[in-house]
């Protein structure tokens, strides 16, 4: 399967509480923090959600 390397570039402060939730799953705890996750319905789901808030690469 392919991956992603997900970054946090925005702060989670003032943002609701779900969208929070959504960075902590994802495994985001602070900013300019980097995670790899594998492609899955559910990843890409939680990363649209909070989009504005990261910056997504494909990793090979």
């Amino acid at each position: 399967m392919a991956k992603i390397k997900i970054t946090q570039v925005k702060s989670q402060i003032n943002r609701p509480k779900d969208q929070k939730l959504t960075l902590v799953a994802l495994g985001l705890k602070k900013l300019n923090q980097t995670v790899e996750h594998e492609v899955t319905p559910q990843i890409l789901g939680m990363v649209k959600k909070v989009e504005h808030l990261l910056t997504v690469e494909t990793v090979k």
